[in-house]
């Protein structure tokens, strides 16, 4: 049973900055992309970082780019979101996608 845990959100004045993380367990998390998704009040759902099997190719939204940071720890089937210059729009819940799964996601608050 694939299961995929967030950890790291919380509440964060704007250019500050947050590291996300994400543990997957019942896979071989090596054989797996893995992405970074938002969903912010009021907002569509968003993909804001992709990160291959190997961790030497990435993606970003354009929304984020420049500002995030998306990595893998395959020995630790843990992914990271390193988000830097966190601006109010960052806000929303923060899901971590392996193996066609979702977590529950970690809430990011970014306000003064």
């Amino acid at each position: 049973q694939v299961q995929i845990v967030e950890s790291g959100g919380g509440l964060v004045q704007p250019g500050g900055s947050l590291r996300l993380s994400c543990v997957g367990s019942g896979i071989i998390f090596s054989d797996f992309v893995v992405s970074w998704r938002r969903q912010a009040p009021g907002k569509e759902r968003e993909v804001v970082a992709v990160i291959s099997m190997a961790g030497s190719n990435t993606n970003y939204a354009d929304s984020v780019k420049g500002r995030f940071t998306i990595s893998r720890d395959n020995a630790k089937s843990t992914a990271f979101l390193q988000m830097k210059d966190l601006k109010s729009e960052d806000t929303g819940v923060y899901s971590c996608g392996v193996a066609g799964e979702w977590g529950q996601g970690t809430q990011v608050i970014v306000s003064s």
